[in-house]
C-alpha cells in the first residue's frame, strides 16, 4: 500500500472516529459533563479526578455538546423577552432592562398592567435589607406596589406629591403604605398635590413637618421607582394638571417627556425647569445621586418619551414591553450609556 492509499485509509478512520464515540468514551464524556454542568466542578478538578489533562476535559465537554449528549437550554418565563431585554440594556448602557411581552389586544396602550407585576419582582431582587426605597407618582408605580409580595425590611418614602390630593388614599400614598407593609419598614408618605399654583405655595408646603420629614430621606434613597409620561393628554399627569396656555408654553420648549414633574426634550436635556419650582417632587440632582433608579413605562406611544428620559442619564434600569422596545431599538444613534451619570446640562 502506497503512502497516498495509507493517507486515504487514515482519513476514513479519522472520519469514522469523529462520527462515532465508543462506549467507554460515551461513559467518560457523560461523567465529565455531569461533573461540570450539574455539580459545578472546574475542568482542573475533573482532570485530576480522571487522570487526564484539562485540555482533554475541554475537548470531551465540547464533543459532548456536539454529539448532543448535553443540551443547554436557556429558559425564562414566557412573558419575558430575554433577547430584547439584553439588546435594550446594551443599547442604553442600563444596569437592568426587562422587556415583557405586550398584550396582543393592547399594544398601542401605554403601561400595560403586567409591567407593574414584573417591576414588583425586580424590586424584590434589587432592594436589600436596610435600603431606603423611593416611590414616585405614576399609574405604573401604583400597579407595581399593588403587586408586591416580597421586600426585605426597608424604609419607604414618597418622592412626589400626588396627582389629586382627593385620591391620595388610592394613589401614591397607598403605594408607599403597601410597600412598607410588605417590607415591615417605616412609611413616609406625602399628603400634598404634586403641582401647586405658584412657587411660594410650593415652598410653604415643603416646610411643613410631614413633608419636610419625607424630603429629609431623599438623600438616603438607595432604590427608586419612577414612571415616564409622554407630553400629551392622558399619558402625562403633569400635562393634564396644567392649563392650555401652560401646556402650549412647555410644548414650545420642545418637551418630549416628563418624569416626576421634570421635563425633557428629545435629546434628554431638561427644559422648563421653572415648573419644578412649583412642584412637590424629588429634585433632579438628588434623583441622579440615587444608585438605582428603575423606570416603568411601556407602549409604542411612550417610546419617544422613554428614549428621551433614558438619554438624560437619570435612569439606571427599565421595565418595558415589546412594543416600546422595538421602537426604542430603531430610534436614532445609540445614546451615551446611562450608567455614565455625568450631568449633560449642569444639573
Amino acid at each position: 500500500m502506497n503512502s497516498s492509499e495509507e493517507n486515504a485509509v487514515s482519513g476514513m478512520s479519522a472520519g469514522r472516529s469523529a462520527m462515532r464515540m465508543g462506549p467507554a468514551e460515551l461513559v467518560q464524556a457523560a461523567a465529565m459533563a455531569r461533573r461540570f454542568y450539574l455539580e459545578g466542578k472546574s475542568k482542573i478538578q475533573i482532570a485530576e479526578e480522571f487522570g487526564v489533562s484539562r485540555f482533554k476535559v475541554a475537548r470531551v465537554l465540547e464533543t459532548a455538546l456536539e454529539r448532543d449528549l448535553v443540551r443547554i437550554e436557556i429558559r425564562v418565563p414566557a412573558e419575558l423577552d430575554a433577547e430584547r431585554s439584553d439588546a435594550l440594556r446594551a443599547r442604553y448602557g442600563l444596569r437592568h432592562a426587562v422587556v415583557v411581552e405586550s398584550p396582543a389586544e393592547a399594544e398601542e396602550s401605554p403601561d400595560p398592567e403586567n409591567l407593574g407585576e414584573v417591576a414588583a419582582d425586580l424590586l424584590g431582587e434589587l432592594v436589600a435589607e436596610g435600603d431606603v426605597l423611593g416611590l414616585a407618582w405614576g399609574r405604573s408605580t401604583i400597579h407595581m406596589a399593588a403587586a408586591l409580595d416580597r421586600l426585605p425590611p426597608c424604609t419607604v418614602v414618597q418622592l412626589t406629591g400626588v396627582y389629586d390630593a382627593g385620591t391620595a388614599e388610592r394613589g401614591s400614598v397607598e403605594a408607599v403604605r403597601r410597600a412598607a407593609q410588605v417590607s415591615g419598614g417605616d412609611a413616609h408618605p406625602i399628603y400634598a398635590p404634586m403641582l401647586l399654583p405658584d412657587v411660594a405655595t410650593a415652598a410653604a408646603l415643603r416646610s411643613q413637618t410631614g413633608i419636610a420629614r419625607a424630603f429629609e430621606y431623599f438623600d438616603k434613597v438607595t432604590v427608586a421607582c419612577v414612571s415616564i409620561g409622554s407630553w400629551e393628554a392622558g399619558i402625562s399627569t403633569v400635562h393634564d394638571m396644567l392649563t392650555e396656555e401652560e401646556r402650549a408654553h412647555y410644548a414650545s420648549l420642545g418637551v418630549e417627556a416628563e418624569m416626576s414633574a421634570h421635563l425633557f426634550d428629545v435629546e434628554g436635556r431638561r427644559v422648563g425647569r421653572d415648573l419644578g419650582e412649583r412642584c412637590i417632587t424629588v429634585e433632579a440632582d438628588r434623583l441622579r445621586r440615587i444608585p438605582e433608579v428603575v423606570a416603568i413605562a411601556g407602549g409604542q406611544r411612550k417610546s419617544g418619551a422613554i428614549d428621551a428620559v433614558l438619554r438624560s442619564g437619570l435612569v439606571t434600569s427599565l421595565v418595558t414591553d415589546t412594543a416600546a422596545a422595538d421602537a426604542l431599538m430603531t430610534t436614532g444613534p445609540a445614546p451615551r450609556p446611562a450608567l455614565d451619570r455625568a450631568d449633560p446640562d449642569g444639573l
